[in-house]
């Protein structure tokens, strides 16, 4: 190892002077042009005022001679800096006799068309030259090295000497004006960088893996900050790529976890600096893809229970860093482009992702709240935006508000079960279309509806068993969603918060369902009461049928009763339903099935039911007619 260490000392200084070099010089030359630009307006505002004395000396002349003057143009308005040339020309002073008149403004060369064939021959050509002038010295250098011509120090320090004169090289053909053609090149040489300083540890152990990741971190730190200095959001890909591709390149196929989730989370935090400052859109998108398949390969491969905190602590950390970017954002300019947006969510579905796959279900306790603590950030977040005026801040707003509500609702069935999620969902429901109300947002009403759908499904398909009458879970839910149902409808009739017809069907078809979940969960306690009846000498089938038709029609006059009581044509023609129903039910089905008492019985009650509500209905008729009743 004594003999490498001259070689080791060479290759630091190429690879840790060269590069901070090419960087300050890219960064000051853009300084340069930056000043240079900044005199034109200044010239600009000279030549200006030049032409308002001209104009005030030439009506001091009309006015002393009498004799008419050329009518002068209107003055000229200072025209707008325009956009930054790549060379800032000296404007040579006119003799004041020979100055044009005033331009009133600046005009503005058109942009020229987009040439197919520039961007083929120019652009994509010089990718793929780059990519053929790579394999080319790759294959030369392979063929060198199998005839022995070059030993393994020689071979890696061609490799670092091409790679370090590339990015000068780059430089000059910048300088020359040869733009994307030098950014290629830059490109090029810290390829051939990351390439020899992976063939020097892993290929002829030239020196120990610790140096070679260093030295891949300074690569990328060199190839990112000569980005930052051009203003080269291209070289800030390729930097980011490289930065990505090292844990890789490094690999010993050992459990790593502490060294590679760390070397992530500073690339991480690094480049979404970079894509802050230069507003580089395509950074964050490549980054957080990187980290999220990095995390779920080492997961699947070695993960054990023993790493649970720090995975979590690790988890959590990725999720903060790419959430961090488009909070600030959102905050600053109240919009989101469409990749923030998608990466708000996917990031936050990924984390959750991660949660429930390392707490669920030994750690119930800690992923519930760690779902309703993302449910609060999401809220706070949405809270502390600026209130602006335009559709791209109400979106953000509903974006937040949305995963804040998502959250919530999700953690219900991560802590409870069964009969417990129901009434869970339809009291949040409730509380939802409340608040909707009072703040007048239709989204959260939308959302208390939507939840309000879930819990009727539940309690339709997903049955709960009850032990005994009236005392038992299914009862209970059953109570509290109608309950929840008949409150929400309470609130939207006491609220003076506007209302669509979508809307108002909704709470239309969630009065119905108060009363059609009463209905049912009175007849399945009806049924399993007469089911459990021992011996009394009745037939059990034909008792819960008769049980059932009476259930029904006492509540069909309950209906009937509260519709005139609260003046509610609503109520009244669900009962007039309810009653074709069971009119349905006594007419095909008790009177085939049902025995001479039960059938006589059940048909005594329907007629005696009908009758009364036939009287009510002519006596308020007459009542209306002869003018005592509106």
């Amino acid at each position: 190892m004594d003999s490498s260490i001259p070689f080791l000392f060479t290759l630091a200084l190429i690879i840790l002077i060269v590069g901070p070099i090419l960087a300050i010089a890219a960064f000051v030359r853009s300084n340069k042009a930056n000043e240079e630009t900044a005199r034109i307006p200044q010239i600009l505002g000279r030549l200006y005022a030049l032409e308002q004395k001209l104009e005030a000396l030439e009506k001091i002349i009309e006015e002393r001679t009498g004799a008419p003057q050329a009518e002068p143009s209107a003055p000229a308005v200072p025209p707008a800096a325009p956009p930054r040339p790549e060379r800032a020309r000296t404007i040579p002073a006119a003799p004041a006799a020979s100055l044009p008149a005033p331009v009133s403004s600046t005009r503005v060369s058109p942009r020229p068309a987009v040439n197919v064939e520039a961007m083929i021959a120019g652009h994509w050509l010089n990718y793929v030259g780059i990519l053929a002038l790579l394999l080319a010295v790759a294959f030369f250098l392979k063929y060198a090295f199998e005839n022995n011509w070059v030993g393994p120090r020689g071979r890696v320090g061609i490799g670092l000497l091409i790679g370090s004169g590339l990015f000068p090289w780059s430089q000059h053909l910048l300088n020359r004006g040869y733009r994307f053609f030098s950014e290629g090149i830059a490109g090029l040489g810290a390829a051939v960088l990351y390439l020899s300083l992976w063939a020097g540890w892993h290929y002829y152990q030239l020196f120990p893996q610790g140096v070679a990741f260093g030295l891949m971190i300074v690569v990328t730190a060199v190839t990112a900050a000569v980005a930052v200095g051009r203003n080269s959001e291209r070289i800030a890909v390729l930097a980011v790529l490289g930065g990505i591709l090292t844990p890789q390149l490094v690999s010993t196929g050992k459990d790593q976890e502490i060294i590679l989730f760390s070397y992530l989370a500073v690339l991480a935090a690094a480049m979404l600096v970079l894509a802050r400052m230069r507003d580089w859109k395509t950074l964050p998108p490549i980054q957080f893809v990187a980290t999220v398949v990095y995390f779920w390969a080492w997961y699947a491969t070695f993960y054990r229970e023993a790493a649970l905190d720090r995975t979590v602590f690790f988890a959590t950390l990725f999720f903060l860093l790419f959430a961090a970017l488009p909070v600030v954002r959102s905050w600053r300019e109240g919009r989101l482009s469409g990749f923030e947006v998608s990466l708000v969510l996917i990031n936050a579905f990924v984390y959750l992702a991660a949660l429930r796959v390392l707490l669920w279900p030994d750690h119930r306790w800690a992923l519930t709240i760690a779902v309703l603590a993302l449910s609060a950030a999401h809220l706070a977040v949405q809270r502390a935006l600026p209130e602006r005026s335009g559709t791209q801040s109400g979106t953000v707003r509903i974006l937040f508000s949305g995963l804040a509500l998502t959250f919530l609702t999700l953690a219900v069935p991560i802590r409870l079960d069964g009969k417990w999620i129901t009434m869970a969902w339809a009291i949040e429901g409730a509380v939802l279309i409340w608040s909707g109300l009072r703040i007048q947002l239709p989204l959260l009403r939308g959302a208390g509806f939507l939840l309000f759908a879930v819990t009727a499904f539940r309690l339709a398909f997903f049955p709960i068993p009850a032990e005994r009458f009236l005392l038992n879970a299914r009862f209970a839910a059953f109570a509290v969603t109608v309950a929840c149902f008949a409150l929400a409808c309470d609130f939207a009739r006491k609220s003076a918060a506007k209302r669509g017809e979508a809307e108002n069907f909704a709470l239309a078809v969630t009065a119905i369902a108060a009363n059609v979940g009463a209905l049912t969960a009175l007849s399945l306690e009806i049924w399993d009461a007469f089911g459990r009846m021992p011996g009394l000498g009745i037939d059990r089938g034909l008792a819960q049928q008769l049980a059932l038709s009476t259930l029904w029609l006492v509540y069909a006059l309950g209906l009937m009763a509260a519709g005139f009581w609260k003046k509610s044509a609503p109520l009244r023609w669900q009962a007039l339903a309810l009653l074709g129903v069971v009119i349905a039910k006594v007419f095909l089905f008790d009177l085939s099935f049902l025995e001479r008492f039960y059938r006589i019985l059940s048909f005594f009650l329907l007629g005696l039911a009908l009758t009364l509500i036939s009287f009510y209905y002519q006596r308020r008729l007459t009542a209306t007619s002869s003018g005592k009743d509106s």
